[in-house]
């Protein structure tokens, strides 16, 4: 006969070995979980990051990024008389000084430069919107201050956006306008340091200018200017210049395609068509992944060299370039403006009539 000590000795025995084994059980199945926990690779780690990006940056703005389906205007528009004068409401040209390295041994980082951008904030600048931006470049014998004037001497351009903003012609949009000078102020002034110093410029373009600006500024990059999110946020990046600023253009299509979707050169070619289809069939990026506006004019000495290289492009390389109105039916636009010469003049009116079309639809 079993006793009443002997059924409870008996339980607490159970018990135990019931405990024993739950707990062996719970950590052979942590155990394993950790084996089965996969190493997350640098590739997938890079992806992950660029999917936050894209989703951080639509969430930063009430409207995502579409391609603009309104056509541009066979004529382009002049000026008017009123659009040179300033406008009821203002944009501000603020000067923003940063730090950068001299053009030539910038991979060496020997010699720091200190230099200044003059950035262009729409009347009403608010820091919880996000602005699309675009990055002008001055041409030859020119500097910063060239493009929109700086905040004690505005440019007639610059009055021009204030008033076609003001009107509800154009988005408010942010526009920087930086030099490709490197130690002198007149070192566009050399035609063949110009040249040199444009095919250098992409490097202070990404990891200073950008970073310096975006940073500081509400872009669609959200103040993160990682690499990751600017490609992330290329939709709302331009880049455009006239003449040398053309170049400039062209050379940062060929090393930041990654970095902008709109590039508006104007009056400045760089060879033919071969090397920019090469550029683009490297990249990994598709026709469908840029637009570019070009404009110059029939009085221009440089209009035979640029209709060149339209042509290449758009004739020679048509499985990547495609001439069109609009950004739905292809990739590149060009207007050849009537008596238009190599002046600012022309420049003015060409770069206006491009941002009233980028991101205008």
């Amino acid at each position: 006969m079993v006793s009443g000590g002997d059924v409870v000795m008996k339980k607490k025995i159970f018990s135990l070995l019931l405990s024993i084994v739950v707990l062996l059980t719970l950590a052979a199945c942590g155990s394993g979980q950790e084996a089965a926990a996969p190493t997350e690779t640098k590739e997938a780690a890079e992806q992950e990051t660029i999917k936050e990006t894209e989703a951080r940056a639509e969430e930063s703005t009430m409207e995502p990024f579409t391609k603009n389906a309104r056509d541009i205007p066979e004529e382009l528009e002049v000026i008017s008389a009123e659009y040179r004068k300033p406008a009821a409401q203002e944009g501000a040209l603020v000067k923003l000084d940063y730090e950068t390295w001299e053009s030539f041994s910038y991979d060496q980082h020997s010699q720091k430069l200190l230099k200044t951008a003059w950035v262009y904030l729409p009347y009403g600048y608010d820091e919880s919107q996000a602005y699309n931006i675009f990055y002008l470049s001055h041409g030859g014998w020119s500097n910063e201050e060239t493009v929109l004037g700086t905040d004690r001497q505005p440019s007639e351009l610059k009055y021009a956006v204030d008033h076609a903003i003001q009107d509800g012609r154009m988005k408010p949009v942010i526009l920087v306008c930086p030099t490709y000078n490197n130690t002198s102020g007149r070192d566009s002034w050399d035609y063949s340091l110009a040249l040199q110093l444009t095919d250098q410029f992409h490097n202070e373009l990404l990891n200073d200018l950008i970073p310096a600006v975006e940073g500081r500024y509400h872009t669609w990059a959200d103040y993160d200017t990682s690499p990751e999110n600017l490609k992330a946020t290329r939709d709302h990046r331009g880049f455009g210049g006239f003449s040398m600023g053309s170049v400039n253009t062209w050379h940062t299509f060929q090393y930041c395609l990654d970095y902008f979707r709109y590039f508006m050169p104007m009056s400045g070619n760089m060879g033919d068509g071969a090397w920019i289809d090469a550029v683009v069939r490297a990249s990994g990026w598709t026709d469908e992944d840029f637009f570019i506006w070009t404009a110059t004019g029939t009085e221009d000495f440089a209009a035979s060299g640029f209709s060149y290289q339209i042509n290449s492009m758009v004739n020679e390389y048509s499985d990547t370039f495609h001439l069109a109105n609009n950004e739905i039916d292809g990739n590149v636009s060009y207007r050849i403006y009537e008596g238009g010469t190599h002046r600012p003049e022309a420049s003015n009116q060409y770069t206006f009539n491009a941002l009233l079309w980028f991101w205008n639809d």
